[in-house]
Protein backbone atom coordinates (compact mmCIF):
# COMPACT_ATOMS: atom_id res chain seq x y z
CA UNK A 1 0.00 0.00 0.00
CA UNK A 2 1.41 3.54 -0.79
CA UNK A 3 1.44 6.37 2.08
CA UNK A 4 0.87 10.07 0.43
CA UNK A 5 2.14 12.36 2.81
CA UNK A 6 1.06 15.54 2.59
CA UNK A 7 2.94 19.33 3.88
CA UNK A 8 0.47 21.33 5.91
CA UNK A 9 0.06 23.87 2.63
CA UNK A 10 -0.92 20.64 0.12
CA UNK A 11 -4.09 18.62 -0.20
CA UNK A 12 -5.10 16.16 -3.12
CA UNK A 13 -8.18 14.71 -4.42
CA UNK A 14 -8.42 10.98 -4.71
CA UNK A 15 -10.35 9.17 -6.70
CA UNK A 16 -10.77 5.10 -6.33
CA UNK A 17 -12.59 3.17 -9.04
CA UNK A 18 -14.73 -0.27 -7.53
CA UNK A 19 -14.97 -3.18 -9.47
CA UNK A 20 -18.23 -2.03 -10.94
CA UNK A 21 -16.54 1.08 -12.40
CA UNK A 22 -18.36 3.59 -9.58
CA UNK A 23 -15.83 6.05 -8.91
CA UNK A 24 -15.47 7.47 -5.05
CA UNK A 25 -13.62 10.77 -4.76
CA UNK A 26 -12.30 11.86 -1.32
CA UNK A 27 -9.90 14.79 -0.07
CA UNK A 28 -6.61 14.32 1.78
CA UNK A 29 -4.92 17.29 3.47
CA UNK A 30 -2.24 18.11 5.59
CA UNK A 31 -4.48 20.93 7.22
CA UNK A 32 -8.14 20.48 6.56
CA UNK A 33 -8.44 23.74 7.09
CA UNK A 34 -6.49 25.52 4.50
CA UNK A 35 -7.23 27.29 1.04
CA UNK A 36 -5.93 23.79 -0.76
CA UNK A 37 -8.28 22.00 1.10
CA UNK A 38 -11.21 23.52 0.37
CA UNK A 39 -10.03 23.83 -3.47
CA UNK A 40 -10.21 20.34 -3.50
CA UNK A 41 -13.57 20.18 -1.34
CA UNK A 42 -14.98 22.31 -3.88
CA UNK A 43 -13.86 20.53 -7.03
CA UNK A 44 -14.73 16.90 -5.29
CA UNK A 45 -18.33 18.38 -4.72
CA UNK A 46 -18.53 19.23 -8.46
CA UNK A 47 -17.35 16.32 -9.45
CA UNK A 48 -19.93 14.50 -7.71
CA UNK A 49 -22.86 16.96 -7.76
CA UNK A 50 -22.91 18.28 -11.35
CA UNK A 51 -23.71 15.99 -13.79
CA UNK A 52 -23.23 18.33 -17.18
CA UNK A 53 -20.05 18.51 -15.71
CA UNK A 54 -19.52 14.79 -15.57
CA UNK A 55 -20.92 14.27 -18.91
CA UNK A 56 -18.32 16.83 -19.92
CA UNK A 57 -15.58 15.01 -18.61
CA UNK A 58 -16.81 11.52 -20.03
CA UNK A 59 -17.02 13.07 -23.71
CA UNK A 60 -13.27 14.37 -23.06
CA UNK A 61 -12.39 10.43 -21.81
CA UNK A 62 -14.09 9.21 -25.02
CA UNK A 63 -12.58 11.62 -27.61
CA UNK A 64 -8.64 10.93 -26.17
Amino acid sequence: MNTLQLNENQSALILEADEHGEISINVAAGDIDSLPAALCQVIANKLMEDTAFQEELMDMLETE
